[in-house]
């Protein structure tokens, strides 16, 4: 396949990721800059928004969304329906919400959301309301690249149905552990997804997320998976 007719992909640090699309448009996944400790400062204004995807409702997934709907307008923002009510409440009028198993057409991708196994509640103030399910996302290119966004999740079995229905060549799994997966878990996603490269993300953040990228490239070694790890510093480039 032509890599003219992929995507790059930019890390922004914990479970951020810039996606830069063939036409030049923007789409970000679960935007968190302006607190993201991970996330450098020279990262952290955009020079363009074109869609926002967001897995589920904690702070450091919706993060910035708000901010940077005003500022740039984007044409879309997709969240489950809970977190997009909410977001409609705060005026985000472009909010697409959908849930699980659905799929729907943002900037030419189709975008479908799948199953993560987390929770979702949304920081409101000093309110935690429901968020609703947490997801992945499944996302195929014109060109059918795909590449799976996990968001948080743990390890489940049904993954490997993502690779009987959706065949992902990418996955950002998480691995910093406590939250989410390890990254001995997450070794054994990338064999159920069938994927033949990795990026680690929501690791480092916290001194609570000590999975590292050095342990799930061993894991994935030792199950003898013919899968790349990419370690990615924010600002890397994919």
């Amino acid at each position: 396949m032509n890599d003219v007719a992929r995507p790059k992909f930019t890390f922004y640090g914990h479970a951020t990721v810039r996606c830069d699309l063939p036409s030049g448009e923007v789409v970000l996944i679960d935007p968190w800059l302006g607190e993201n400790p991970a996330c450098p400062d020279e990262l952290k204004q955009l020079d363009r928004v074109d869609a926002i995807l967001i897995t589920h409702g904690h702070f450091d997934h919706v993060g910035d969304t708000l901010d940077l709907v005003e500022k740039h307008d984007p044409k879309i923002v997709v969240a489950n329906f809970e977190v997009g009510h909410w977001l409609q409440s705060k005026g985000v009028e472009a909010c697409s919400p959908m849930h699980l198993g659905g799929t729907q057409e943002v900037l030419g991708l189709q975008v479908t959301m799948v199953r993560a196994d987390h929770g979702g509640g949304i920081t409101d103030g000093d309110r935690l309301i429901c968020g609703g399910p947490a997801a992945g996302y499944i996302v195929r290119t014109p060109s059918s690249f795909t590449f799976y966004h996990a968001g948080d999740t743990a390890l489940f079995s049904d993954m490997q149905l993502f690779c009987e229905l959706y065949r992902p060549t990418l996955a950002f799994l998480p691995i910093g552990d406590h939250f989410t997966m390890d990254p001995n878990q997450a070794a054994r996603a990338c064999r159920y997804l069938g994927v033949r490269q990795v990026v680690p993300i929501h690791w480092g953040t916290f001194p609570l997320l000590t999975g590292t990228p050095e342990q799930l490239e061993k894991a994935v070694g030792d199950l003898g998976i013919n899968c790349e790890v990419h370690r990615m510093e924010a600002g890397d480039t994919l």
